[in-house]
């Protein structure tokens, strides 16, 4: 009986302490949780009222150091510039102007070229604008604005207008010589018409400069959507052609056309038109004498409803690496010298880049030097398109029908080039333009 009533009180006692045991951890887990953290005390303690939700609505990225230099509080924005590591501002000359500003209570401001986190190029930097403020007794607020896309743009847009006023001087500078001229040869007939036969070479040039010029803008700032309609690609096609059917002519190059027959797609037709005439162009313009050129099309899937591509195929001097890089730059020609024979204004595929971007298409290139070029673009089909641009109507329409196409291989040689041996479908007999 003793036995069983020590094991009892020993149980009992066992009990109680476990019961003390499991209240003081409560307690002390109760009073950790309502211990204020580092950032809660730096947030709700140290920021004045108001100033952390000012902060998070804020565009520009944001840091508060306090009289340590340590980082009170950073922005997503902020550790995303790489501004903010280890709990420290990691840029040295806006922590020296941070000093500065909290010895003296002067706002100041710096633009800054960063390097772009995790590299050290300098192509790769990022142009900020820092401004250091006072934030209370204790306190200083660096704002950082990333600049670099407003940099960007202010280039092209400076770049677009120096080119613009040259290009337009050229031929106005022309047209004012080769007008003097004429008056100082009125008793000369032979060069007054030689002379004239200049001066309308160059007002055509002027022309056709101010008319891309036009072109370019609409394009930009128009929505070629809004009175888009089913756009057959063989009527594209034979538009090109037609376009540049003189200087086809002139040089005896042989145009080849396959695969486009049943194929539609989707957008402004005008727009369309001048984009593939644009591609047209070039390969006729910059092909030697007695080559061919050759224009096909495809319908390909693709996620959201299929595309087609039309590739446009030359055998001209090709387009070096360095170059292909920037040949849909406005006003930039591979070869100018060349452009001055052929009349180009080096606007020509800018206005194909922006019509398949409005479009949702893209202009792609392939080119070896030597070898020629083959551009394609490519546009939304009519029905996949139309359904998706009026996806919240009731009407509902698209192209079932599926074509292959075969550009044929232009000069008997493989050059790994894009839409050499398509299948099924012939080309056109070739056309020998007179």
């Amino acid at each position: 009986m003793n036995v069983n009533a020590a094991i009892a009180a020993v149980a009992a006692l066992a009990g109680l302490c476990t019961g003390v045991i499991a209240m003081l951890a409560f307690r002390w887990s109760e009073r950790e949780q309502a211990k204020p953290t580092r950032s809660s005390l730096h947030t709700d303690a140290v920021l004045p009222p108001g100033v952390d939700t000012v902060l998070s609505v804020l565009r520009s990225s944001a840091v508060v150091l306090d009289e340590a230099d340590a980082v009170v509080k950073a922005s997503s924005a902020a550790y995303a510039l790489g501004l903010v590591r280890g709990g420290k501002l990691a840029v040295e000359p806006m922590l020296a102007m941070a000093r500065d500003t909290r010895r003296d209570g002067e706002i100041r401001q710096i633009e800054l070229d960063l390097p772009r986190r995790g590299t050290g190029r300098g192509g790769d930097a990022l142009a900020v604008s820092a401004r250091v403020a006072p934030l209370g007794s204790r306190l200083v607020l660096l704002l950082v604005e990333d600049l670099t896309e407003a940099r960007r743009i202010e280039a092209v847009r400076r770049d677009f207008v120096a080119n613009v006023s040259h290009e337009l001087k050229t031929p106005v500078g022309a047209l004012s010589l080769l007008s003097e001229a004429v008056m100082d040869a009125s008793d000369d007939p032979e060069a007054v018409t030689r002379f004239a036969g200049r001066m309308q070479v160059e007002a055509t040039r002027l022309t056709s400069l101010v008319q891309e010029l036009i072109d370019l803008s609409r394009v930009q700032n128009d929505d070629p959507l809004e009175d888009a309609e089913p756009v057959r690609v063989d009527e594209l096609v034979a538009e090109a052609i037609d376009r540049c059917r003189h200087q086809a002519g002139t040089k005896q190059i042989t145009m080849a056309t396959g695969g486009t027959a049943e194929l539609h797609v989707w957008g402004n037709r005008g727009q369309l038109a001048a984009a593939l005439g644009n591609l047209v162009e070039n390969a006729v313009n910059y092909s030697p004498a007695r080559t061919r050129v050759g224009i096909a099309a495809r319908r390909i899937p693709a996620t959201g409803g299929d595309l087609i591509e039309i590739a446009v195929t030359d055998q001209g001097i090709g387009i070096s690496e360095k170059d292909r890089e920037r040949i849909f730059e406005r006003f930039y020609r591979v070869d100018p010298a060349r452009s001055r024979q052929t009349g180009g204004t080096g606007l020509g595929l800018a206005i194909v880049k922006h019509v398949a971007a409005s479009h949702g298409g893209e202009v792609t290139v392939w080119s070896a030097e030597g070898q020629g070029s083959t551009f394609t673009l490519r546009l939304p089909e009519a029905g996949a398109a139309r359904d998706r641009d009026r996806s919240r109507s009731e009407t509902r329409e698209s192209s079932e029908s599926s074509e292959s196409y075969d550009t044929g291989d232009l000069d008997g040689e493989d050059h790994g080039r894009p839409y050499e041996t398509f299948t099924n479908e012939p080309l056109s007999a070739p056309e020998v333009l007179p």
